[in-house]
């Protein structure tokens, strides 16, 4: 395994819609407001110097949504980073409303997601949003009607591409009918691989894949994770933390993945970014997924 310095930059460049080039070690905000995506941080300060670190480290992805607090996340983005420096790519969701800590309902109603477009540009302060993603399909919604909006914005030059969250490939080529998909993001880390499918999906297409809890919401640290044991002594054997062997097997894995880890502290930030200077070897490989296998 080799090691670079500590700048995401170490993760390469993939080139969102073909015409976006963020590094592929990203940085996602839902961790930045409070517990369950409700309320306000913990430590507002802390969270401003996240964002700051994040882009003083080389990130050019921010992934960001309107249910993220709700509405505290896009904000403090807006007020902490515009005006944005060049190459930085926030990219937003819309389609979840949020009634509490950790409950949500979708919602994908052609007016609703136009008011969420327009309120999104308002507190992130910018003019066009670079990625937009439905964050959820609604099923009581027809695709037309949701994604249909989206294009409409997308005409009017205030969103320039279009994303899709937790879908499978039958349901993104039926959305492809409506407009062009450039990215996608499922949940997928070392140890659940339930859109394994999708992923390959994208990997032929080259469509940016964003993996939403990337380290499994640190599960896998704790003594009672049947890998847990296993990937920390490989970890250790390999001068890593278990979140660093995390990323930097998603990095390895496919050149569309854009990993997005999320914290609300700087110090975990500056580990999750070291991540990108970690390049497993093809022994290194096999023991990683050795240990990610282990049963309890």
């Amino acid at each position: 395994m080799t090691t670079q310095s500590l700048s995401a930059a170490a993760s390469g460049t993939f080139p969102l819609g073909g015409d976006l080039p963020v590094h592929r070690l990203g940085y996602g905000t839902m961790r930045l407001v409070g517990e369950g995506a409700w309320g306000e941080p913990a430590d507002p300060a802390e969270a401003r110097r996240v964002l700051r670190r994040a882009v003083e480290l080389g990130v050019t992805l921010i992934d960001t949504a309107d249910a993220y607090g709700p509405e505290v996340a896009e904000r403090i983005i807006g007020e902490t980073l515009a005006p944005y420096p060049p190459g930085l790519v926030i990219a937003t969701k819309g389609g979840v409303t949020r009634q509490g800590p950790a409950k949500t309902e979708y919602v994908g109603r052609a007016g609703y997601l136009i008011q969420c477009v327009e309120m999104s540009l308002r507190r992130l302060r910018l003019e066009r949003i670079d990625l937009y993603q439905l964050h959820r399909i609604d099923p009581r919604t027809p695709l037309e009607e949701s994604l249909g909006a989206l294009r409409r914005m997308q005409e009017q030059g205030k969103i320039r591409h279009i994303g899709l969250s937790e879908v499978t490939p039958e349901e993104i080529e039926a959305a492809q009918k409506i407009v062009p998909v450039i990215s996608v993001q499922n949940r997928y880390s070392l140890t659940d691989r339930r859109h394994e499918r999708t992923l390959a999906w994208c990997a032929e297409r080259n469509i940016g894949f964003l993996p939403w809890y990337p380290i499994a919401g640190g599960k896998v640290f704790r003594p009672d994770h049947p890998a847990a044991l296993a990937l920390e002594r490989t970890a250790v054997k390999l001068g890593a933390s278990v979140a660093q062997l995390s990323l930097a097997w998603l990095l390895r894995r496919s050149p569309v993945l854009l990993p997005i880890p999320g914290t609300s502290k700087v110090a975990h930030l500056e580990e999750n970014a070291a991540a990108a200077g970690l390049k497993l070897n093809d022994e290194e490989w096999v023991e990683v997924e050795a240990a990610a296998a282990t049963q309890a």
